[in-house]
């Protein structure tokens, strides 16, 4: 049964007044228009500042009476309650009948809340878990770490870690494996020894097919490159710890069916970041995301960054049709963040029934997707510039660097800075092939550091606004149920690859199954 109590965005008298204008002003908006009536102002208008993160909405195709109609939608549909029901531990997470409340891994010990026994929980592991990190920082003769995990057991740490490289403390190396292609794992191992590595293993259940396959040949790696003390050299971020024990794992951390994989970073699943940057820094990502959440839980919506965010999504996908957006993140250490976000969003959001199981008349989840700058503008800029679809694109800027090499941060900022000019104005050139249209919408996001604090409060600000959006198209933005055929099949299918059986399979799948035999 669904939790979801708000009534659906497209059910609202505010949905069919958006309707109305986006035909009569919506649909033939233009952003250079709009700087040229409302000038300097419509900067002022359209920013916001919320703990850590600065967010330019200026140059997106919405005006004051765009967001006006979108926080109509927004109360119509309930969204503050949805809000504060998720902060009250109310199971909105209806199809697991579950709480969704990874807000409270970063909430501070004496945090006023209806939930102090499983806040008194998660500061006790989270004790346990950084004291675990900061033991291991001080093992010099543990060089390389290795995760072994998946999805949100991997996407997440692995982005984070890389993201906070210049906090890393020396002398440690961090890999990341995930794919139960054997090459990955081959190609970390073959720079390791056995003495110098501690593998840690992420599985909520330890029974995850990818994650286990990877950990049992490590395991037989270590074993037979003379690697003792299995108990020493492997850690598990699990709530099995019987299976745990009987992998030969003594060390374990567990989290709560409360969390979602996608929202796990901030739990156990973040030991390879606390291994990386330590306690306190671990704490600072914590506190950073906790300060967005304040913002989020308690600041109105017409001030509210994520709110803003996510109804400038519901504005693109469903009134401009807008299947796709891309993110640009200027500083080479958040290389993976757009794959973090990928899952954060086309997982939470990607349905197509309502939290009710009602089929959804209208498109829900853009296709995400991005590259660091200003890589990506020697790559698939040309088609934001001058394709044919037009692709909302978000910058990342971080106004300091962290290196001292002469000349390069102003390059790149100057690089981000043109780059959304350019979207927005474009060039007219009667012979076509130098024309670019221009009114090509952007959001610009400034951080004044990459720190642990303001990673922590970004990464937070985009669980938020996908929460908004999820909201008001009355879905189940915490469930994943699309992951799961594809695993069961591929239980039927393994087997056969062995035995060549091709009985029942339909002509395609049966074609390539004996193909790749």
């Amino acid at each position: 049964m669904s939790a979801r109590t708000g009534t659906r965005c497209d059910r609202t008298a505010a949905w069919k007044q958006l309707q109305a204008h986006y035909a009569e002003t919506g649909r033939a908006f233009d952003v250079r228009e709009a700087f040229a009536a409302e000038g300097a102002a419509r900067f002022e208008a359209l920013s916001e500042s919320a703990p850590h993160v600065f967010a330019d909405l200026s140059k997106n195709r919405i005006d004051a009476r765009t967001e006006e109609l979108l926080l109509a939608l927004a109360r119509e549909s309930g969204l503050e309650a949805h809000r504060d029901a998720m902060f009250a531990g109310e199971p909105i997470n209806g199809t697991e009948d579950r709480a969704v409340m990874h807000f409270l891994l970063r909430a501070p010990a004496d945090a006023v809340t209806t939930r102090k026994a499983e806040l008194a929980e998660v500061h006790a592991t989270l004790d346990a878990m950084l004291a675990y990190a900061e033991a291991v920082r001080a093992d010099h003769t543990i060089t390389d770490v290795v995760n072994i995990g998946i999805g949100g057991s991997d996407l997440g740490p692995q982005m984070a870690v890389l993201a906070l490289d210049a906090f890393t403390a020396p002398g440690k190396r961090f890999h990341f494996v995930s794919n139960v292609d054997g090459h990955e794992l081959a190609g970390v191992l073959k720079g390791l020894a056995p003495e110098h590595t501690l593998f840690v293993i992420a599985s909520k259940t330890f029974t995850t097919a990818e994650t286990l396959a990877n950990a049992q040949s490590a395991k037989r790696w270590f074993t037979q490159s003379g690697g003792v003390d299995v108990a020493r050299h492997f850690a598990a971020l699990t709530t099995n710890v019987e299976a745990a024990r009987a992998f030969g794992i003594e060390k374990t951390f567990g989290f709560w069916d409360w969390v979602g994989g996608r929202y796990s970073l901030w739990s156990a699943i973040g030991l390879p970041i606390a291994l990386a940057i330590g306690a306190e820094g671990f704490r600072q990502m914590l506190a950073g995301a906790h300060a967005m959440d304040e913002h989020f839980r308690t600041t109105p919506l017409a001030q509210n960054l994520p709110v803003r965010l996510g109804l400038l999504d519901v504005w693109y996908r469903n009134f401009h049709g807008f299947t796709s957006r891309s993110i640009a993140p200027y500083h080479s250490a958040l290389k993976r963040l757009p794959a973090y976000l990928q899952q954060l969003e086309m997982e939470s959001n990607g349905k197509q029934v309502d939290a009710s199981g009602a089929p959804l008349p209208f498109g829900t989840s853009p296709v995400l997707w991005g590259e660091p700058g200003t890589n990506g503008q020697h790559a698939y800029f040309q088609m934001l510039h001058q394709g044919t679809d037009v692709i909302p694109l978000e910058f990342v800027a971080v106004r300091e660097a962290t290196h001292d090499l002469e000349g390069h941060h102003a390059k790149l900022l100057a690089n981000a800075l043109a780059q959304a000019q350019a979207l927005m104005v474009g060039q007219v050139d009667e012979g076509g092939h130098k024309n670019f249209p221009g009114n090509r919408p952007s959001t610009f996001f400034v951080l004044d550091q990459l720190t642990p604090a303001s990673l922590g409060a970004f990464l937070a600000m985009y669980e938020h606004r996908v929460f908004t959006s999820g909201a008001l198209w009355g879905i189940n933005s915490f469930d994943q149920w699309g992951v799961e055929l594809g695993k069961v099949l591929a239980r039927d299918i393994e087997p056969r690859l062995a035995s060549g059986d091709v009985a029942g399979l339909d002509p395609s799948t049966a074609g390539l199954l004996q193909r790749l035999r």
